[in-house]
């Protein structure tokens, strides 16, 4: 992690009439107040401070920059990088004023790169690390951020290809398993089906063959009657014959 430095000297133009040398006198009281507390590690104190120059001087750099510094330290991240960012987006201004403000720029860019990388959004941290060595080519720790951030952008992504991976991978085993247990029903359907189909005419048969034995009993009894009843006609003309013999 790269120190946070305290910018002591002034950034904005000087107020020409009396209430300006006044107002931009309480900006620089506010924020030495603010450094001896910063340095103190009284980050919350130090906040109010340089909130006080803020207050007097609303396009403070260095009141923006040391703020963000005492809020980064108490790890009010959002916070510290509104103020970063606010610097940042006034950088052609900065450095047509003054060159020698592309150091202070750079370290701005870093404490961005920083906060990203807290944030884990490597992209973003590799593109302020960036920026921050276009500033100041020579920072080896910025450099040295840059190539971790690059490599943990590089894990993230391999990890979220594979995690993307092993998604498709249960996708495809979900899916199997699916259509294998659609096919099991279908089996079974199919066998359903069959047995049932076969139990039809299983009874059909059965029923067949019911019927076929009703005719043959019927048949049979027909026969019966017929018999009996040839049976009966032989009797009665045979008693027919003998009454007629006993007449004579």
């Amino acid at each position: 992690m790269k120190a946070i430095y305290l910018i002591f000297i002034s950034m904005t133009t000087a107020f020409c009439c009396t209430n300006g040398m006044f107002a931009q006198k309480a900006e620089r009281s506010h924020i030495r107040k603010g450094n001896k507390l910063y340095k103190e590690e009284k980050y919350t104190e130090s906040e109010i401070a340089y909130r006080q120059s803020i207050e007097v001087n609303p396009r403070s750099v260095e009141g923006s920059y040391n703020l963000g510094n005492a809020l980064y330290k108490q790890e009010k991240y959002p916070e510290a990088a509104e103020q970063y960012q606010q610097i940042a987006g006034q950088r052609e201004r900065l450095l047509t004023e003054n060159p020698a403000n592309a150091q202070r720029l750079a370290e701005v860019f870093h404490n961005l790169g920083n906060i990203q990388m807290k944030n884990k959004d490597y992209a973003k941290s590799i593109e302020a690390y960036k920026q921050s060595l276009r500033m100041n080519p020579k920072d080896e720790e910025t450099r040295y951020n840059l190539a971790l951030a690059q490599k943990l952008l590089n894990d993230q992504q391999q990890q979220n290809q594979d995690q993307q991976n092993q998604n498709q991978d249960q996708q495809q085993q979900e899916q199997k398993e699916q259509k294998q247990e659609q096919n099991q029903d279908q089996q079974q359907q199919q066998n359903e089906q069959k047995e049932n189909k076969t139990q039809e005419q299983k009874q059909e048969n059965e029923q067949m063959s019911r019927d076929n034995a009703q005719q043959i009993l019927d048949a049979f009894l027909q026969d019966e009657k017929d018999t009996q009843e040839k049976v009966k006609k032989a009797q009665a003309k045979h008693q027919e014959r003998r009454k007629t013999d006993k007449q004579w």
